[in-house]
Order: C-alpha cells, then structure tokens, then sequence
C-alpha cells in the first residue's frame, strides 16, 4: 500500500446513465477514509487537491473552474453508448445515450488533465472512435474486497441440478438479447448434463420481458431481482457458473466479484474479458459472427465451453480465486487511482 500525499479529493457521482458505477464511488470512499484522505462530492465543497469524475457530469463549468485554478481533473472512463445505433429502443433513450456520449467525449477532449480507462480495451475503443486524446492515460483494472467476496461462506451449489448464473444491474435498453443468450445456453446444457440446470438471473428486468421469457424459455429460470450488495457473495457462491452476458463488457464487477468468490465464468471473448478470464478461471469462446453487428452468436461453443467448466469444478474454481488474488485485490486498485491522481498534482 502507497502512501498518498493528498489531503482531499473531490469525487463527483457518475451522471445518471452516463458511465461510472455507484459501486466504485463507495469503494474508493471507503478506501480513501482508511488512508485518511477526506472526500468531498460537490465541486462547491472546497478545497480539494483534485477532482476525479466517474464517467461523466453535468457540472461542466465547475469543472472547467477547477481547471483554471490549477486543480488536476481525473476521469475514469468505462465505455460509452452504442446499442441505441443499432436496436430501436425509443427516441427518448436514443437521445439520452447521445446526451452521455456527448457529455463524456467532451471532458475527455477539453477537461481532463489525466483519463483512467478500465481496461485496454476500454482505452482501445474511445481512441479508435473519438481519437487518441493529449493528455496521459492509464489503464487500472477494477478491484474488489477479497476479504469479503470469498469462497469461505455457508453458500454452496445444488447438488440436484447445475444453477448458471446471470448479474447485469439492468437487462434494458438493448441488453435484453443477454438474457437470450443466457437462456439459450441453459437449454443447450439441459439436454447433455447428468442433472437439470437453472437459470438464476440478477438484477432489474421488466415485467413484460420476464413473463416473455417464462412463456419461452425450456428450462426453470429464478427471477431474484434486484439485490443488495451484501448478498452477492452468497450468491455467487451458490452458482456453478456466471454467463458474463454484455457483448462488449469494458471491466464487468460481476466477473471481478465472482472470481473472487470463486466462481468461474464462461462468456464470449469480447470486451474487456481476456484481460480479466483467464488461466483456467474460466473459459471464453469465440463469437462466431461479428458482435458489432449483432450478428448471431455461437451458442453451442458456449454451450461446450460451459460444458467443460461444470465437469472439472475443482480446478475452475481454485483458478478463479487464485486470478482474482493476483489482479484484483481492492487495495492495488486504490493505488493504481492514487498513483495517477499524484502524478496530476
């Protein structure tokens, strides 16, 4: 662990529907309290030695404030709206992700002193579309408490049926065709296992799309909803396998949460999730079409690599664990923040 020379940070809440995860501002909070560095969340409330800004902000004129007054602004970037171009999902979401896209490209071009991309691919993917920026750029993984979200707990799989698990924070928007996926995975698996599997599906879905889903899906899906942090772990820990279901995950916690817990994963190689599955902490598959277009995907290599990962759980599960030990402890991520923050100063 570094020790920081700041004082006081100002870290700016994400904008509603504009990148960043209320997840990460409590974390680091948390994290910036134990190394007795005050934290401030309003440009307003000053001093502050320097403003870092999950995704993006309304407050575009406080920040150019800052700016001139020698105060260093740290962006962390994930990545930014793209299925609204290619599905219809209504002319008010369509504006509203132009609005975020807008809202983030802009302080990365004319605001940031210093940009925090969430993986390589994150980074790859804004420099490939909106050009590289001229400001210094870093790269930091996302981190968890690995005391907390741990294999040790009371939580085991069914031993009757094998329980494949979904988490995403909302299936909307376009992320619908995730649950397809999911669903469709658990079918393929249910006609070539010695037991039954279940879908256990996390996090907020409509109404309309889970009684679709009911009527259709050939397998026993578990609606659990959306729920509080604290139950993750447990959760985790009762599954066999997580499906990573976002075509293009910039740095997914739910992959990151469930490694920890040991947890394996199995998910397309697309987005950030070589740089996070890897060494037998899970298995990724090639897509089969392109993702970018939406085209169909190879649900039976899915299917296979799942598969795979369901008849050797000891191995996958020690691996995922020992992957989340060497990468994403919550504390290298912590560092990683404050190294570039101090740079900027």
């Amino acid at each position: 662990m570094t020790v920081s020379k700041l004082k006081r940070i100002c870290l700016l809440p994400r904008m509603s529907g504009v990148g960043g995860m209320v997840s990460f501002h409590v974390k680091f909070s948390a994290g910036l309290h134990t190394r007795d560095i005050a934290v401030s969340n309003d440009l307003a409330d000053v001093p502050y030695d320097a403003v870092l800004l999950i995704g993006g902000t309304r407050q575009l004129i406080g920040l150019w404030r800052a700016r001139r007054k020698g105060i260093p602004v740290i962006q962390r970037l994930d990545g930014f709206n793209w299925l609204h171009r290619k599905l219809r999902t209504g002319p008010r979401h369509f504006l509203r992700a132009e609005w975020g896209n807008w809202v983030l490209s802009t302080i990365r071009a004319r605001l940031a002193n210093r940009i925090v991309y969430q993986s390589q691919f994150v980074c790859n993917w804004w420099e490939r579309t909106y050009g590289a920026t001229n400001v210094p750029y870093h790269v930091v993984l996302n981190g968890v408490d690995l005391a907390r979200y741990t294999p040790n707990g009371p939580e085991r799989p069914p031993e009757d049926r094998y329980r494949i698990l979904l988490v995403e924070g909302t299936l909307g928007g376009g992320y619908e065709m995730g649950l397809k996926h999911a669903i469709g995975l658990a079918e393929k698996l249910s006609g070539g296992m010695d037991r039954p599997v279940e879908l256990m599906v996390v996090g907020r879905v409509a109404d309309s799309l889970r009684q679709a889903a009911n009527q259709r899906a050939r397998i026993p899906v578990r609606w659990e909803g959306r729920v509080p942090a604290e139950r993750i772990p447990g959760i985790d820990r009762s599954a066999h396998v997580l499906f990573s279901a976002d075509l293009h995950p910039a740095c997914p916690n739910s992959v990151i949460e469930a490694l920890a817990c040991g947890l394996p994963v199995v998910a397309f190689d697309t987005g950030a999730l070589p740089e996070l599955v890897s060494a037998d902490a899970g298995l990724l598959v090639d897509y089969g079409g392109d993702p970018w277009k939406l085209e169909a995907p190879d649900i039976d290599g899915l299917a296979r690599a799942a598969q795979e990962i369901l008849e050797d759980q000891s191995r996958f599960r020690a691996a995922a664990r020992k992957r989340a030990e060497q990468a994403f402890g919550l504390q290298r991520m912590i560092d990683g923040y404050l190294a570039v923050i101090e740079e900027a100063l």
